[in-house]
C-alpha cells in the first residue's frame, strides 16, 4: 500500500506526526516516527490513475506501457482487496503501529468516506459486490439530511497518533463535519453502480440553490459551495462554514453532467450514459464537443439505465456518439433510456 507521509488529501490525517506540543503546526511538524503509515485512499486513487494512464498511452500506440500500467492497477486492486477491506467497507488507512484506521475494531472513526467514493470511482470490488456494500455503509453511517459526514463516529478526545483531525470539537471540519469536497465522490460512484436516485439527493443535500430555503440554518450565500457543513455530532448542524474555500464546484459540476446526466467525454466520441432518478421523464441538454455542438435529449421509456442511441436519425450501436465531422454545426441525439 502508498505511504502517507505527512497526509494525503485530508490534510488533518497526521499518522506519521505525533505532536504534543501546544501551538506545533502539522504542516510543518517534524515526521516524528519511521513514517511506514500507509493510505487506502491513496491506493484507490493509484488505481484510478494507472487506467486512466493506460488508455492514454493506448491513444499513442504505446501498448507495452498501456500494459504495465495496467498491470500496476491489478496489482493495486488486488493489495486495496486483499488488505484493505474491513468486510463492510474500505479502510481508511493503516498508522504508524501497523494498526487499522477507519475499522469496526476501532472506537471511534470506524467509517471514512473518502476510500468508499474513491475506490469505486476505481473500479474496484464492482465484480464481487463489496462496491456496494461499502456505498450502503456510507449511507446508513454517514448521509444526513444535510450531507454525508467525512467519518462515524467522531472522535472525543485528541488523539496523538492521528494528529489534527482529533483536535477539532465532534461534527466540525475534518472531525465528523460535511466535508462538502468529498461529496461528489460518493455521487460518482453511485452513478457508476446506477444508482440514481441516490447520487441525486445526495447532489442537492449540500447544493447551495437547494439549500436556500433553510438559509436561517445554513448562513451561507445561495451561489456558492461551503468548505463544510456542520456535521451531526455538532450542536448546530447543517450549518455552513468557510464559503468560497473548497474544490466542490468543480467535482459537483462533474458528477451531476458527467455522471448523473451522464454526457462525458472519450478517446473515441461523446459519451451519453445517464444514471438520472426514476422519476424524471428525461432532459434535453446542449454539449459543445470538438467544436460543434450536440443537441441531446433523453427520454426515459423504462426504469433502467440501457441506452438505445440515435444520432442524426440513424441507430448508433452503443452510448458512444462518434466523433463528428468537423464541417457540422450541430448533431441531434436521440437518448432512449430503457
Amino acid at each position: 500500500l502508498p505511504l502517507i507521509g505527512r497526509a494525503d488529501w485530508n490534510d488533518c490525517l497526521n499518522l506519521n506526526i505525533f505532536s504534543t506540543q501546544p501551538g506545533e503546526s502539522f504542516q510543518t511538524a517534524p515526521l516524528k516516527e519511521s513514517g511506514t503509515a500507509e493510505s487506502i485512499f491513496i491506493a484507490g486513487l493509484f488505481v484510478l490513475a494507472a487506467k486512466e494512464l493506460s488508455q492514454i498511452a493506448e491513444q499513442f500506440r504505446r501498448f507495452e506501457d498501456a500494459q504495465q500500467y495496467k498491470f500496476a492497477a491489478e496489482r493495486m486492486s488486488n493489495t486495496v482487496l486483499g488488505a484493505g477491506w474491513d468486510g463492510e467497507w474500505f479502510l481508511r488507512a493503516y498508522d504508524a503501529y501497523g494498526e487499522p484506521v477507519g475499522s469496526q475494531v476501532n472506537k471511534e472513526g470506524q467509517l471514512f468516506i473518502e476510500p468508499q467514493g474513491i475506490c469505486v470511482m476505481a473500479g474496484i470490488g464492482l465484480d464481487d459486490g463489496k462496491a456496494q456494500k461499502a456505498l450502503d455503509a456510507v449511507n446508513e453511517r454517514l448521509a444526513t439530511t444535510h450531507g454525508i459526514i467525512l467519518h462515524q463516529p467522531a472522535f472525543t478526545s485528541y488523539q496523538p497518533r492521528l494528529g489534527e483531525i482529533s483536535s477539532y470539537p465532534p461534527g466540525y471540519k475534518e472531525n465528523a463535519g460535511v466535508f462538502c469536497h468529498t461529496n461528489p465522490w460518493i455521487m460518482i460512484a453511485e452513478a457508476i453502480l446506477g444508482n440514481g436516485d441516490r447520487a441525486f439527493n445526495y447532489y442537492k443535500l449540500i447544493c447551495p440553490s437547494a439549500r436556500e430555503e433553510i438559509s436561517e440554518l445554513h448562513k451561507c450565500e445561495p451561489y456558492v459551495y461551503a468548505q463544510m457543513i456542520a456535521g451531526k455530532d455538532a450542536p448546530n448542524h447543517g450549518e455552513a462554514k468557510n464559503s468560497w474555500l473548497t474544490g466542490t464546484a468543480a467535482w459537483n459540476y462533474v458528477a451531476i453532467t458527467q455522471w448523473i446526466l451522464g454526457v462525458r467525454p472519450t478517446y473515441d466520441g461523446l459519451e451519453v450514459a445517464p444514471v438520472i432518478p426514476k422519476d424524471w421523464d428525461g432532459f434535453t441538454m446542449e454539449r459543445i464537443f470538438r467544436g460543434v455542438k450536440h443537441v441531446i435529449h433523453v427520454v426515459r421509456e423504462g426504469e433502467g439505465n440501457q441506452v438505445e442511441l440515435t444520432v442524426d436519425d440513424e441507430p448508433v450501436e452503443g452510448s458512444i456518439i462518434p466523433l463528428p465531422d468537423l464541417s457540422k454545426e450541430k448533431v441531434e441525439v436521440l437518448v432512449r433510456l430503457l
